[in-house]
């Protein structure tokens, strides 16, 4: 490494935040390595791996672009423009909006921080739009944060496991559900399989034998979007035979509430007892004896640490499903515990995040009406709210940071013409994606090594929370690039809103947040690898004013969903695209269609780069080899895979894992890879492999609007030669 040095850093490319160690060499930044001195720095995935890459590509957006085409056209004529020109027209289109139809006109879209490095700034995203005025943020809530985040308000009063994260150092049992670490957050599972080395018992539910199922002592292979009725048998197990903490369900549950007359245990002991472990097998799939043998190790390896991720919230019965995993959760007694899932103390610092703008008299967010208790209670609009909004006109302005709406939603075609319709859009990113095609204008953003962000504690540990880290800019930003953060902060002046924002100045906005912590930005500047705040843990936080839930503590029966017509017990449906619930189309869709994430990409970004690629040259549809041999299919070829509303290309790939029933595809593929020669996928039409093109977002969740891409109808089929053509 003549003439180079490695700067302490952390990846932000996903939720993981892993520490690491950055070789800039001749002023060039080369490799990314971990950082074991770091608490999340065990390992480096092979995206944060291959950041230098992404850093150089030559495919990045490098300069402020202005449509001058219509946006039906082919060729939208793109035309290069000065920041000036750029923020200029933006501020000014927002505010022609928000003049003509109010502030709630003008909605604003973004990347999931859990999966990109909008994460940095995520918090300044959220005081921009309520400062400005507006209600309306998306940024896949009910797709990739609705289980850990809200749906479990409506039992703890907090976000079980969002925020109270596991505790795998201690734990004695760790419960996996509807979650890989091994793809999507690497720190669980390193340390998830140093914790199976210690002696922890790992049970993993999941249609797929992925990442850590091959090591777990239970793996349970449920039928998709058939978890709620795993979760109400466990608990009905646990209950049959007093496996549950008889002292926390008594004094911090409402077991003992009654209801017209019963008693909230007696009713949700009767809902479980609809699912003995003989019904669930038929309904999920998982033998009998091993759903027995699961709740007996929840009870006898306390205490336990889980966790639950988007395998759960992308069903048409997702706030059910994650009421019923919660409700088992509550009973082993483990919530807040050493080893449990544990609200670890924060580094003191002053909130962001614009919540001193909201007022009473803010109007709703879009969807608050058909589903009060989901994510517009929060601010946050479904997908496809924001596109009924964009077709019907009440959305006339987007601002978007990030995020690849038409392939990361469902029904790509819609989102098009939603796009398409509003007066103005306006879309900051690294590369032109097909949402940024249908933009006005685009904004060239850094990646997260070209630019400085502050991060307060790192939600895994302890330890993590404890460590307050100033990420370096490794290199100068390529082009005209800016970060989104600082993109955040000149749009907010030229809104009229620099008061809020330190007139601009982002180092004045960073010692207002640090400063109850007495960290100053020269601490940080000359540590880069992080200063950690002496921090201890309180365990039992809820001894001292119970639960943030109306009773006051973990509610079994909720009387705000009874209030609004849902079930207040935990309840399961079938999934409502399945072959089950839709014999109509099961003699032509017989298969279950599922997906998974991928571990060399992140949702539908870096295809094009060619270390990520190489691993994964192909979109692939997984499929039991029985599954493949009765449709004349073999491991490798180019399939057709089909669902009522269409069909996208595929390579099979064969998995004897999998129930014969059940299909996995992959969302994303559209990005060509210069440099291996890899085609890209339109988008739409008949040679796309774009999933989400053939899925739709309804029927949707009734309560948080999470569209079902985890659990449809689907078929497959090989793939004629002139298809191939």
């Amino acid at each position: 490494m003549v003439g180079g040095y490695l700067v302490p850093t952390f990846c932000p490319l996903c939720v993981s935040r892993c520490g690491a160690r950055a070789e800039v060499t001749d002023g060039a930044f080369r490799a990314l390595f971990p950082d074991p001195s770091h608490p999340t720095g065990q390992a480096i995935c092979v995206k944060g791996k291959a950041a230098p890459e992404i850093v150089y590509h030559p495919s990045r957006l490098l300069h402020p672009l202005r449509r001058t085409r219509p946006k039906g056209a082919p060729d939208p004529g793109w035309e290069r423009i000065t920041w000036d020109e750029a923020l200029g027209t933006v501020a000014a289109r927002l505010k022609t909006a928000a003049a003509a139809g109010g502030p709630e006109s003008v909605g604003f879209s973004s990347s999931s921080p859990s999966t990109s490095a909008i994460s940095d700034a995520v918090d300044w995203v959220r005081r921009l739009i309520r400062a400005f005025g507006s209600p309306n943020y998306s940024n896949y809530m009910e797709l990739c944060g609705w289980g850990r985040y809200l749906a479990p308000l409506y039992t703890f009063g907090a976000s079980v496991p969002g925020v109270y994260v596991p505790d795998l150092e201690n734990a004695g049992c760790i419960l996996f559900w509807g979650y890989n670490p091994s793809v999507a957050r690497l720190a669980h599972a390193t340390s998830t399989v140093a914790a199976v080395a210690r002696g922890a018992k790992l049970i993993v539910v999941d249609p797929r034998k992925a990442g850590l199922a091959a090591k777990a002592d239970h793996w349970l292979r449920v039928r998709p979007g058939t978890d709620a009725a795993l979760a109400l048998s466990l608990t009905h197990v646990m209950i049959e035979n007093g496996w549950y903490d008889s002292d926390f369900v008594r004094d911090w549950t409402n077991a003992a509430d009654e209801v017209d007359g019963e008693r909230v245990w007696a009713m949700l002991a009767a809902r479980c007892a609809e699912f003995p472990p003989e019904v669930a097998e038929g309904i999920t799939g998982v033998p009998a004896a091993d759903i027995v043998a699961a709740a007996k190790t929840l009870w006898e390896a306390r205490p336990v640490a889980f966790y639950t991720w988007s395998g759960l919230e992308q069903h048409s019965g997702a706030t059910q499903t994650i009421r019923a995993v919660n409700v088992l959760y509550a009973l082993t007694g483990s919530l807040d515990v050493p080893g449990g899932n544990v609200l670890f103390e924060a580094v003191p610092s002053n909130p962001v995040d614009g919540r001193e703008f909201l007022s009473d008299a803010r109007p709703p967010a879009m969807g608050a009406g058909q589903r009060p208790l989901g994510p517009a209670r929060y601010e946050f609009v479904t997908g496809e709210d924001l596109y009924t909004a964009a077709l019907d006109g009440r959305i006339k302005a987007l601002v978007s940071f990030g995020g690849n709406m038409v392939m990361a939603h469902a029904d790509s075609v819609r989102g098009r013409e939603a796009l398409r319709g509003l007066d103005f859009f306006v879309q900051a990113d690294l590369f032109m994606t097909p949402t940024a095609e249908l933009a006005d204008i685009v904004l060239p953003v850094t990646t997260p090594f070209e630019s400085e962000a502050l991060k307060i504690g790192f939600e895994y540990s302890q330890e993590a929370q404890s460590l307050v880290q100033l990420r370096q800019p490794l290199v100068a930003p390529r082009g005209e690039a800016r970060s989104d953060l600082q993109i955040v902060f000149d749009l907010a002046t030229r809104l009229g809103l620099g008061a809020a924002f330190w007139e601009g100045d982002i180092e004045a906005a960073f010692r207002h947040q640090l400063a109850p912590s007495g960290i100053t930005l020269e601490e940080l500047r000359a540590h880069p690898e992080g200063v950690r705040v002496p921090l201890v843990t309180r365990y039992r936080k809820y001894a001292d004013t119970g639960f943030a839930t109306p009773s006051r503590k973990v509610e079994l029966y909720s009387a705000t969903l009874a209030a609004h017509g849902y079930s207040p017990l935990p309840a399961f449906e079938e999934p409502r695209t399945s072959p089950r619930s839709r014999k109509d189309l099961a003699d032509r869709y017989p298969l279950v269609l599922s997906c998974a994430k991928s571990l060399f990409f992140c949702e539908t970004q870096h295809r094009q780069v060619a270390a990520l690629r190489k691993s994964a040259p192909d979109p692939q549809v997984e499929m039991h080899p029985s599954t493949a041999a009765a449709r004349g299919i073999t491991a490798g070829d180019w399939v057709s895979l089909d669902t009522p509303h269409g069909r996208v290309r595929a390579r099979a790939k064969l998995n004897h894992s999998l129930d014969p029933q059940v299909v996995f595809g992959q969302h994303g593929w559209w990005e060509a890879c210069d440099e291996l020669r890899l085609p890209g996928y339109p988008p739409y039409g008949p040679d796309s492999a774009n999933l989400n093109l053939v899925l739709r977002q309804t029927p949707s969740d009734p309560i948080s609007g999470s569209s079902p891409l985890r659990a449809s109808v689907c078929d497959v089929s090989p793939l004629g030669a002139a298809a191939l053509q």
